[in-house]
């Protein structure tokens, strides 16, 4: 009978939202070793009893104090290099996470401290572990998603201007979008946007017409970066 090595499960959580007009993404000042006081991605070990997404809620909540349920939450990807980990072979199973609105971070659990950063200076930061690799392929995944998906309204309150929207897209892929361009692709695209019959003042001009996400999910044609 082959004996193996002792392993572990992790769970890591990119967390991204729109604050003062830039995406951010929620770190964590490590409060233990290895990588002490290092800047990382909120996660840890996944428990014996417990399932993949249970863990990533849980850790969400204790190192950061973001709610389960506060904020869009869907599986990245796995990372399982043999480094990775300076303590043991560690597997990771990374979540991608986002939501308007998310309150300030509170450092708990094993991590002393938290915080919103912008995403250029996070990725510009050596973080612990792989995590400089995790936060770009996640925010790359977000960037793709608002090409084909209605992933963008899940940035906006409930109830958003056109004008609102495309600050969310300007902000994710970091672009200036022509305004007229922008309001006629996203209220031409099928399924997109569901009217209100309100408006709201929204800046000089005639009032702006208020929506809400539309039923659909995918986008067709897409919204793309170049376009």
């Amino acid at each position: 009978m082959t004996s193996h090595p002792p392993f572990a499960v992790a769970v890591d959580l990119v967390v991204l939202t729109v604050r003062g007009g830039a995406l951010h993404a929620l770190l964590v000042d490590r409060g233990e070793e290895p990588f002490l006081h290092g800047r990382a991605l909120p996660g840890g070990f996944v428990r014996p009893d417990e399932a993949l997404v249970d863990a990533a809620t849980r850790e969400l909540a204790e190192e950061t104090g973001v709610a389960a349920g506060a904020a869009h939450l869907e599986q990245l990807a796995t990372y399982g290099d043999p480094g990775r980990d300076p303590r043991m072979r560690t597997v990771s199973v990374a979540y991608l996470a986002f939501a308007p609105h998310l309150p300030e971070a509170r450092a708990g659990g094993d991590a002393a401290g938290a915080a919103w950063v912008p995403v250029a200076e996070a990725l510009a930061d050596d973080l612990a572990f792989d995590h400089a690799r995790i936060l770009a392929d996640g925010v790359e995944r977000a960037r793709a998603k608002l090409e084909y998906t209605s992933l963008a309204t899940a940035f906006c309150a409930p109830e958003f201007t056109v004008s609102q929207l495309r600050a969310v897209y300007e902000a994710v892929w970091g672009v200036t979008l022509d305004p007229r361009n922008f309001h006629r692709k996203v209220t031409s695209t099928p399924g997109l946007l569901a009217e209100t019959g309100r408006t709201v003042s929204d800046g000089p001009g005639r009032p702006a017409a208020v929506y809400r996400a539309g039923p659909t999910t995918a986008l067709h044609p897409p919204i793309t970066r170049e376009g």
